[in-house]
């Protein structure tokens, strides 16, 4: 029963798709027709119009087009703050938690290496003998 929907649907898809294609050709070429009004991409908000006379107008920078070094750094600044507010904060219940388990494996960890540690002084002392 499943398949024989999905052969109907992917069926149906078909027919859509060259809807589409033939939508999309006809969309191109009115896109031809129009001329230098129409966008050059599909999101984008310049014109062909504007690319044009950007790329033939476009000058080098100058001293006075360059921002200055306190708008930068308030800029960053501001941009920090927006970046934090979409930062999802824990609850306090959350964040309780996260502490114990950072706590409990780095205890754990501490325990090990401290282990490890008393081991290999014991074992390098008993095959190099005490010096004392």
């Amino acid at each position: 029963m499943a398949e024989s929907k999905r052969r109907g649907e992917d069926a149906g898809d078909e027919g859509l798709r060259d809807e589409r294609d033939e939508l999309v050709d006809d969309v191109a070429d009115d896109d031809d027709a129009t001329g230098a009004d129409e966008p050059v991409s599909r999101g984008g908000t310049a014109t062909r119009a504007r690319a044009r006379a950007g790329s033939a107008d476009s000058k080098p920078k100058t001293r006075t087009d360059r921002v200055g070094l306190f708008a930068r750094i308030a800029r960053f600044f501001r941009e920090v703050v927006a970046e934090l507010r979409k930062v999802i904060w824990p609850t306090r219940k959350e964040l309780l938690t996260y502490t114990a388990v950072v706590v409990t494996f780095v205890a754990v960890m501490l325990t090990i290496v401290g282990l490890l540690d008393l081991a290999f002084a014991k074992g390098v002392l008993w095959v190099f003998g005490n010096p004392s």
